[in-house]
């Protein structure tokens, strides 16, 4: 096989490694995974007060990762990864170059996943909140419940389902992605998300972390919030 064949296995990368991901951001990522696949589980089963428990903490972990994304680490910050469409657009074209083996030198989320990552919180912020007021509207425990007209209520409840649709379809998106990244250019996304490391050039400046108590403030206010909605939604 020729040195220069794109399908040339890589060499592994010269570097050190740098950790790319901190533990509230892995945290939120797995705990946000075993909850969707609780959630599925428990409705197929009809465990509808498990199923609004497993809601219910989802919404207070996409709680703290909007407020991670506003004050927590470099990675983790809206700012740092939220691209215009159009330099998400030229990153997509790129991918014309696929099947090209090249060391992954991306610290945070590319220009397109940095939009997946913002889809996939808005549909689990628009599932978790249809999914309380449903809720509260079968149990008749909500001050809404009675006050919200039937026909509003029934677009609630079909808006819930839809989005349910929606998140699926992303997740599965947001895997194939993964997948074709390891299979054709090399690129272990994976891993970075399970040790929040990765191997990266001297001249890559390591992103700057923020404080784990911080985080933790973040997520009691996260778990506040969603209680309070629970509650009274």
């Amino acid at each position: 096989m020729k040195p220069d064949d794109p399908a040339a296995p890589l060499a592994p990368p010269a570097g050190r490694p740098v950790t790319v991901w901190d533990a509230p951001t892995r945290l939120f990522h797995w705990l946000a995974v075993v909850l969707v696949a609780v959630a599925y589980v428990t409705a197929r089963l009809n465990w509808m007060d498990w199923h609004a428990r497993a809601g219910e903490m989802l919404l207070a972990l996409v709680f703290f990762r909007l407020l991670w994304g506003c004050c927590g680490s470099e990675t983790a910050r809206f700012r740092s990864f939220m691209a215009s469409p159009a330099a998400a657009w030229r990153h997509l074209r790129h991918l014309r170059h696929l099947f090209r083996r090249e060391a992954d030198l991306q610290v945070g989320h590319n220009p397109a996943g940095g939009w997946m990552v913002l889809l996939l919180l808005t549909l689990l912020l628009g599932e978790t909140l249809s999914g309380l007021y449903i809720n509260n509207d079968i149990a008749n425990e909500g001050p809404l419940s009675e006050w919200v007209p039937a026909p509003l209520a029934n677009a609630i409840s079909a808006l819930h389902a839809l989005l349910w649709d929606a998140l699926l379809a992303a997740v599965a998106l947001h895997v194939l992605a993964i997948a074709l990244y390891a299979a054709a250019k090399g690129q272990d996304l994976l891993r970075p998300m399970l040790t929040g490391r990765k191997l990266l050039p001297a001249r890559i400046p390591a992103p700057r972390r923020a404080p784990v108590a911080l985080a933790l403030l973040m997520l009691a206010a996260g778990a506040a919030a969603a209680a309070l909605l629970a509650a009274y939604l």
